[in-house]
């Protein structure tokens, strides 16, 4: 279990990161922990806990804007926002619900280094569309700074796109500046009913590509929309459609959207209390609870994927995915992104079922090749080929993109977390399906170990 630190101030972060350089430790950074489960559980000899760099530093509500240290929790900002009606445009997640437990939303610190963003995304940008300015301390254990105060600055390198999303990989951030925006007064939530997924996206398409300002867009399944906790919404497949603004606004927005949407199928809409109550359930990828109303097939051992594409190739990635597990879907950002909950195997093997023959793409130097089946492996690295035991399965060099085999060469085609390697993931997955009968993708299980 490795050493946690709990800086006062940022010189203590700096003198941290400088001691670990010097003694050659790895760091973990954290804040509230809110996120931790994310992944694989990160090896480290230390742990730099920034929940004691806390408190708003500067709040100017007419220039939009607020300055925070990085362990601030989201809840207070949220609040000091709320009471001058204004938000975090971005949506940050709560990831308390899908990991059963009371954790809160956590930190701005966290929030900007994962680049959480909400549905608001396709409307008002990620995160890092809002990160205007960071103080931070490099892996070298030096001060930087970096951005402004001010929502238009031109202070050099934007190092705060690069800060968001590196998970805390390429500095600790000590200080963040973010841009705030005015809370909208109200909002309505268009239904429409019993679409299947590809036409879904085509509609989303068409109400994100008209004039009537959409905010929101998501498809639930049918066996997905009947765990919403807003259950006024439930029967049936769902696609929903968010209008936010002044209400006089939203009202002739509303009725331009249904004239729109009206030939894709049977149409409702809801009141603004509904409506938030049901997108911050979407936001906080509620269906897929590890707690509350979700069926025994989604109990905390189960697989849960996030997965970004274009939103027009969504419903096909999505078919691939399902013709090859048995798993839930539902789709936010207009079909952009898929979130997967894949029913537990407690025994990988059985995922191959009778297979003899097996391509392992992506094998690396074949920690998971199965025995008793004829395996052969691929790898793009020659690396990873070099560092295949002398008795590991044979191994060829190439991508999951462009596999040199006919069509139904294998019984199984398998990968084990490896995907996000691949330059074009839809193109593998479909390789795979081309050249075996099966495929399988399996996750990384650390409490098997």
């Amino acid at each position: 279990m490795s050493d946690t630190l709990r800086p006062r101030d940022a010189k203590d972060v700096e003198a941290a990161v400088q001691s670990a350089l010097a003694e050659g430790k790895t760091m973990e950074i954290v804040g509230h922990g809110s996120k931790r489960a994310i992944g694989r559980p990160a090896q480290s000899d230390l742990t730099l806990d920034l929940s004691t760099l806390s408190g708003v530093t500067l709040y100017e509500p007419q220039e939009l804007v607020l300055s925070a240290k990085a362990g601030t929790p989201l809840a207070e900002i949220e609040a000091l926002l709320a009471a001058k009606d204004q938000q975090l445009a971005f949506e940050p997640m709560n990831c308390a619900a899908i990991f059963g437990g009371a954790a809160g939303p956590g930190t701005i610190g966290g929030a900007l280094a994962a680049n959480v963003s909400g549905p608001r995304r396709i409307k008002s940008g990620a995160a890092r569309d809002h990160f205007l300015g960071v103080c931070a301390v490099s892996g070298r254990g030096e001060t930087f700074k970096s951005g402004g105060r001010v929502v238009k600055n031109v202070t050099g390198y934007d190092l705060c796109k690069l800060m968001a999303g590196s998970w805390g990989t390429l500095a600790v951030m000590t200080e963040l500046t973010i841009k705030v925006l005015p809370r909208p007064e109200t909002e309505q939530t268009l239904l429409i009913r019993g679409l299947e997924p590809g036409q879904a996206i085509t509609a989303m398409t068409a109400a994100m590509g008209s004039s009537c300002d959409v905010s929101g867009a998501a498809h639930l399944p049918a066996e997905v929309a009947v765990r919403v906790p807003a259950g006024e919404i439930a029967g049936g497949a769902i696609t929903a459609l968010r209008l936010e603004g002044f209400s006089p606004s939203v009202a002739e927005r509303m009725r331009m959207l249904e004239a729109l949407m009206r030939p894709f199928g049977e149409l409702a809409s809801t009141d603004e209390t509904i409506s938030r109550r049901f997108w911050a359930a979407i936001r906080d990828v509620a269906p897929f609870a590890a707690e509350g109303p979700a069926p025994p097939a989604l109990e905390d051992e189960r697989a849960l994927w996030r997965v970004s594409t274009a939103p027009s190739r969504g419903a096909e990635f999505a078919a691939i995915i399902a013709n090859a597990a048995h798993v839930h879907i539902f789709y936010d950002w207009a079909g952009g992104l898929i979130w997967l909950a894949l029913d537990p195997s407690h025994d990988a093997g059985a995922a191959l079922g009778d297979a003899r023959t097996v391509v392992n793409v992506g094998a690396g130097s074949g920690s998971y090749e199965p025995p008793e089946r004829q395996v052969l492996a691929v790898e793009p690295s020659a690396v990873m080929r070099a560092q295949r035991p002398a008795d590991a399965a044979p191994c060829i060099a190439a991508t999951a993109e462009n596999l040199p085999f006919v069509d139904r060469a294998f019984d199984v085609a398998m990968a084990v977390a490896t995907t996000h390697h691949w330059r074009d993931p839809l193109a593998g997955l479909r390789e795979l399906r081309r050249v075996a009968a099966r495929v399988v993708v399996f996750t990384f299980d650390i409490d098997g170990l």
